[in-house]
């Protein structure tokens, strides 16, 4: 893991919060905001409001397109924020044959009453960060209070089909992040587990609820080097409170 990339993973600044959203979509019970931009972090990426769609099975998909010659990524967000819970993502695709540029985001992040960009995020993000030798998946943890190290811990990813599960289960103590081969609600066929518990959680465990963002997009708005558009579908987004 290179430190560049992790600093990198916090560019995405509130000013992209606030961006106008053109439309809004239903998904597993919530009510999300499409993100619609020009231009803008992370990447930077043109985020398409157009890469973002629910067919007919209620099942979420998030594309990186290319029109005309222009790459453009997708995301979502929900603007009511949850709190300390399980947080469990069902994904249909192949994210470790992602090409070396693409970046999938299942996250929480901050908002300006809350703390500055840098902080207060919890990440499940599948990429290689535009290098073939780093590992697929990484978790990682952004301190509640600024000034405090971010937690990281990269994971191999070897999938024996189509289907995953991810999640993190959050409380004010620690976080614990777990991948699973399947889709499913247990711990069966488990790929990755971390559990992070710092002593000093007050300050580097966030403490407010958050909302969830989800997102494809290219890293340093770099094309895929395979040339290649790209789709994922989330099938299913589940939150348990704690």
């Amino acid at each position: 893991m290179k430190t560049n990339y992790l600093t990198h993973l916090a560019l995405i600044t509130t000013l992209a919060m606030a961006t106008a959203h053109a439309k809004t979509i239903n998904f597993s019970g919530y009510t999300w905001d499409v993100r619609n931009e020009a231009s803008g972090g992370p990447g930077p990426n043109r985020w398409d409001e157009n890469n973002v769609w629910v067919d007919w099975q209620g099942q979420l998909h998030l594309k990186i397109a290319n029109r005309n010659g222009q790459w453009s990524s997708a995301e979502l967000f929900l603007r009511q924020r949850l709190g300390f819970g399980t947080y469990q993502f069902k994904l249909i695709g192949r994210p470790d044959w992602f090409d070396d540029n693409v970046v999938l985001g299942l996250f929480s992040y901050t908002r300006p009453d809350i703390g500055p960009d840098g902080t207060n995020e919890i990440d499940i993000e599948l990429s290689r960060w535009g290098s073939a030798g780093n590992p697929v998946g990484n978790y990682g943890v952004f301190p509640a209070v600024r000034g405090y190290p971010q937690a990281v811990r990269a994971f191999h990813m070897g999938l024996n089909g189509d289907y995953t599960t991810h999640r993190f289960f959050w409380t004010p103590y620690q976080i614990t992040f777990q991948s699973l081969h399947g889709h499913q609600d247990g711990n069966e066929n488990e790929m990755s587990r971390w559990q992070f518990s710092p002593a000093d959680y007050y300050q580097r465990v966030p403490q407010n609820a958050l909302p969830i963002h989800m997102n494809l997009w290219l890293y340093q708005g770099m094309p895929p080097k395979n040339g290649q558009e790209v789709e994922i579908i989330i099938s299913e987004f589940k939150f348990i409170p704690a």
